[in-house]
């Protein structure tokens, strides 16, 4: 019989030789064999080993070929073991179990942990002594102990410690850690926050027939933990407000901008933020192959974008509604509708979902037990520089010294020879390109549809008003600290009641404070 084209370029393979043989050999051999596998393949040896104890590896009759085989239907879908190509479909009649025995099966299981513990990278031994501290047993505690001593990663040799000192806190004597007493070893456990380690020590404050020494002694190490733990809950609520406040940095900052120089109420401002955010959705489908690149490209894409989109609105609508702010907030309102409506027509009503690339993917382990995950804390960072790129343009740059100058006295600043009209584009075109920038942001903690700016607009003005129109400091003093005080309350309080109640914090201080937190300085800033 012709051997399938998997199976044929694999033909001299020692993994294929080593797989085949396990159809032909006894417990003995088998338990050789995977070792075999183990030294040649460890991914392959993983898979096999895996499928053969839970007795999915079979012997195809025509050819003594080892396939792996799942039920479907009435008969047997194949695959190739070393490739995990389809091999077609088969009858029972066409196959035969490889037989594993209870003692082969235990057998295989320590094989492969100790593999694990052996491997070359310490993330899998680390996931390994983790396995093992969570179900320890006297073969793979005893395993940890030869290994410890040649260990180098410090995060390992952390685990496998650990893993050894909830040993001696069963108080074996003859398995204790370095002649540590089970009471010595409740002790030490109190710095540590595994899961695996809170539950022992509550088995042994809690066993009945434990010495009252060593339950006071796991009681207290006990209590520590939680207390650590309520502490790093803290840490972990104050950094998700900070988060939460970065995006109201980033869809508000812009506002300011425009809110503060041109007294323009932009109810379009979610709308050109959603702008953004399509921006980086349609970047990433030019560039499929590196969504990482296609994300920092996506961030001067969407500010193109969105500032054009801004100067277009500002020279063609805004600029005719100077001095008429209730007609600036209706005509505004009237363009978000505009954009909401076109992109529904161009990407469609539904959710368009943006990747996230690996680099912000996971998180960051600062201390056991308190880890800070990466999209929220690049956005962080992101917010950051993005507020310093706009401090230092309107501080240092020619622009920016216009800007403020319009800003602070336009009808002066008229007289001096600055060009308000041309200060008025681009300033919109500014605060329109960084809610573009905001957008690129939001993309990665929510989906991208026609409602996104929505939700945020609001939430944008309130941050203006209570930091300060037009103060950029004000924004982001403003904002981080509505972000805390949202997760704050929430775990006490609820979402919306939370919200209520910050709503009606800065109520209370803009009547104390009705020109915000950082009120603009200059003669006409009061007017």
């Amino acid at each position: 019989m012709a051997l399938t084209p998997s199976i044929a370029q694999a033909v001299g393979d020692p993994r294929r030789v080593a797989i085949d043989a396990l159809a032909q050999s006894n417990s003995a051999e088998k338990r050789q064999i995977a070792e075999q596998l183990v030294a040649l393949d460890f991914d392959i040896a993983t898979r096999v080993i895996e499928t053969l104890i839970a007795g999915q590896l079979y012997r195809r009759q025509a050819d003594d070929v080892v396939v792996v085989v799942r039920r479907e239907g009435s008969g047997y879908a194949l695959s190739d073991p070393l490739t995990q190509m389809g091999l077609g479909l088969a009858t029972r009649r066409e196959v035969r179990r490889i037989a594993v025995d209870a003692p082969l099966r235990e057998s295989l299981r320590s094989l492969m942990a100790e593999a694990q513990l052996r491997s070359p990278d310490p993330v899998r031994r680390l996931t390994a002594v983790e396995e093992v501290m969570a179900e320890p047993s006297r073969g793979n505690v005893e395993l940890v102990r030869r290994l410890i001593v040649g260990e180098n990663a410090d995060a390992v040799h952390e685990a496998m410690e650990t893993v050894l000192v909830l040993d001696a806190l069963s108080g074996t004597l003859s398995s204790s850690y370095n002649n540590m007493s089970a009471i010595s070893a409740a002790i030490w456990l109190a710095d540590r926050t595994d899961p695996a380690v809170r539950t022992r020590l509550a088995a042994v404050a809690d066993q009945s027939t434990a010495a009252p020494e060593l339950r006071q002694a796991a009681g207290r190490s006990l209590v520590k933990i939680e207390q650590r733990l309520a502490n790093f809950e803290r840490i972990q609520t104050v950094f998700f407000g900070l988060s939460l406040g970065s995006v109201l940095v980033l869809s508000a900052i812009g506002l300011a901008i425009t809110f503060g120089v041109m007294g323009v109420i932009n109810m379009a401002h979610g709308e050109l933020m959603m702008l953004g955010a399509y921006t980086t959705y349609v970047v990433q489908q030019l560039m499929p192959n590196d969504i990482g690149l296609a994300l920092v490209l996506a961030i001067p894409a969407a500010f193109v974008v969105a500032g054009t989109a801004g100067i277009v609105i500002e020279r063609g609508i805004i600029r005719h509604l100077y001095g008429r702010p209730l007609e600036t907030l209706l005509a505004t309102f009237g363009v978000s509708l505009v954009l909401q409506q076109t992109v529904r027509s161009i990407f469609g009503p539904l959710n368009q979902s943006v990747i996230t690339p690996d680099w912000m993917s996971g998180s960051f382990e600062v201390v056991q037990g308190l880890a800070f995950t990466f999209n929220r804390l690049y956005i962080l960072m992101f917010c950051l520089a993005l507020f310093t790129a706009l401090l230092a343009l309107l501080k240092h740059s020619r622009f920016g010294l216009e800007l403020r100058a319009v800003a602070q006295n336009r009808e002066v600043a008229r007289t001096l020879g600055v060009a308000s009209e041309r200060i008025d584009a681009l300033t919109f075109g500014l605060g329109s390109g960084v809610a573009g920038i905001a957008g690129v942001a939001l993309s990665q903690l929510t989906n991208v549809g026609p409602n996104l700016g929505q939700a945020y607009i609001v939430d944008s003005f309130l941050v203006v008003v209570l930091g300060g129109v037009g103060s950029l400091w004000g924004t982001l003093v403003s904002g981080l600290a509505v972000g805390v005080a949202n997760k704050i309350l929430e775990p006490m309080a609820g979402a919306v009641l939370a919200k209520v109640i910050v709503l009606v914090a800065i109520i209370f201080i803009i009547q104390k404070r009705p020109r915000g937190l950082f009120p603009q300085k200059g003669r006409g800033a009061s007017s």
